[in-house]
């Protein structure tokens, strides 16, 4: 726990201002401890070396000489409401595999103080130790026995929130737990199930990031409810991150940091992201980055798939215990590696990267909805559901050849159809709807050219025209000013504008502005 990547961690606590750790600790019935070398900190806290005053002879447990101190300042962030949030997620998951064990707590000063087992190096310092380049045979054991540590974890209801290689940590060097692999900071961990066994509701809240920005999903990118497909993506981008040294968002800086990598991840295909390593861990990344919301894992396929790269027993240098229990139980890893037999792999082919960032909606019908950065495939997915709801489309956007939509519950529309086509407002369907009453109510262009078209029944309108210029039409509005239309709608594509104009839209006045450079206005 000694490296850091240097990546921010969104709501750290500040310890420039925060009052020295004390010297001595006992908090509970806990022995007392020296407070020794920092070794590191966590999402919310900073943690030390407790070496224990008297007695102790273990190196684990209870009654270890040496402990590791988990300090968090009362004024931190995730103590606005008394001790750690981490301390209710430990509560449930004490005892649970690949999560050390916490043996006592308790607040002591200005500090809540957790006492838990000292453990080794992270995997970012194993990085580091050996070149900056971790063996693919290597990272197929993290591979396997990190997706087996995270399988209890969500088996408990909750998902990590924050998986990278600082938050990996081996046993303590020369013991017997000196290979073994844990999950190590809870502070951004939250649930996915709820108490009555049902999955959590879908949310986006795009102003809000939790976690890492390099390792972060692209789902936490853009705000979304975690669940357990995050975990594992970011899983994927750590080990990737193992075997290559470096990843390709991986420079940014500023306040459009986050911005700027999760569009580099989105624009990043999988092919293109693993070139440099065993097809394994394409794979993997291609399965998990496709998964929906509230998808159960596949957890033992996810093992399978690296059953190629598992060296035996003796070579490996990490355990893989959780992993072969996994495959014991279901029955879908080899049974005996040194045997070098090899099960078949299924392995369902990913999307490309534009799929990515597609919106899975789980929610519950709201008066106002909105998706973002929808692909043209995902489009009536959100359009359908909405409907169901009864929500109607009221406002559409494009950007990069991606789409936006609102739909809302007060609309007062009783019908509506769109149209998503490569023309740029599609006259002869436009013609056909307007036979049928409908009105254009939104459209929206594409860089590339193509439109969606939104009419609806419902409307004031009593009327409509429309027109598509090379130029802003600013004769031809005039034109229809004087008629009594007026804009209700407009949008463009490429170089090219769509202004619609309607009869009886209920405005009385309107104007104009045509934006100017510099020069033009002097």
């Amino acid at each position: 726990m000694n490296g850091e990547s240097g990546e921010k961690i969104v709501g750290a606590e500040d310890e420039s201002t925060a009052t020295p750790v004390p010297e001595r600790v006992q908090v509970g019935n806990s022995p007392e401890y020296i407070t020794d070398r920092k070794l590191g900190k966590g999402g919310f806290g900073q943690v030390y070396v407790g070496r224990r005053v008297s007695g102790g002879a273990a190196r684990t447990g209870p009654d270890a000489y040496e402990v590791a101190l988990k300090f968090e300042h009362r004024n931190s962030k995730g103590c606005n409401y008394g001790p750690p949030y981490e301390w209710q997620v430990y509560n449930t998951l004490n005892g649970c595999y690949g999560i050390p064990s916490v043996h006592y707590k308790g607040r002591q000063g200005e500090y809540y103080i957790l006492v838990m087992d000292m453990l080794g190096p992270s995997l970012w310092d194993v990085w580091n130790s050996m070149g900056q380049a971790m063996t693919p045979n290597m990272a197929a054991c993290i591979a396997v026995e990190s997706i087996s540590i995270l399988e209890k974890l969500h088996s408990k209801g909750f998902v990590h929130g924050d998986v990278k290689p600082e938050n990996f940590l081996l046993g303590q060097p020369g013991s017997p737990e000196d290979k073994k692999l844990y999950l190590i900071d809870l502070g951004l961990a939250s649930k996915w199930r709820e108490n009555n066994g049902h999955h959590v509701d879908y949310d986006q809240r795009p102003d809000i990031f939790r976690g890492t920005i390099r390792y972060a999903s692209v789902h936490a990118h853009l705000g979304r409810t975690g669940s357990r497909r995050d975990d594992l993506e970011s899983l994927a981008y750590t080990l990737i991150f193992l075997i290559r040294g470096r990843l390709p968002w991986q420079g940014y800086q500023g306040d459009t940091k986050s911005f700027l990598v999760c569009k580099k991840k989105m624009a990043t295909s999988p092919e293109m992201l693993c070139c440099y390593c065993p097809a394994p861990f394409k794979q993997f990344l291609e399965i998990v980055t496709n998964m929906k919301f509230d998808e159960e894992p596949n957890y033992a396929k996810l093992i399978s798939l690296f059953d190629g790269l598992i060296e035996a027993p003796a070579s490996r240098q990490i355990r893989i215990d959780g992993a072969l229990k996994v495959g014991q139980k279901r029955g879908r890893l080899v049974a005996d590696l040194e045997e070098d037999e090899q099960p078949k792999k299924k392995v369902r082919l990913g999307s490309p990267a534009a799929q990515w960032i597609s919106v899975y909606n789980a929610r519950r019908p709201m008066k106002q909805r909105y998706h973002y950065n929808v692909a043209d495939s995902r489009l009536s997915q959100h359009i359908e559901k909405g409907n169901d709801d009864g929500l109607y489309i009221s406002s559409v956007a494009s950007s990069a050849n991606l789409w936006a939509l609102i739909m809302d519950a007060g609309t007062g529309f009783c019908s509506q159809v769109y149209e998503l086509s490569p023309v740029f407002l599609h006259k002869d369907w436009i013609m056909e709807q307007w036979e049928k009453s409908y009105y254009i109510t939104a459209i929206a262009g594409s860089s590339n050219g193509s439109s969606l078209v939104v009419m609806s029944k419902g409307t004031p309108y009593t009327q409509q025209s429309y027109k598509v210029s090379e130029s802003f039409p600013y004769k031809w509005i005039n034109k229809k000013w004087k008629e009594g239309f007026h804009v209700t709608s407009m949008a463009t594509a490429g170089n090219r504008w769509g202004v619609v104009m309607s009869r009886n839209s209920g405005f009385s006045t309107q104007v104009r502005m045509i934006a100017l450079t510099a020069q033009q206005y002097l």
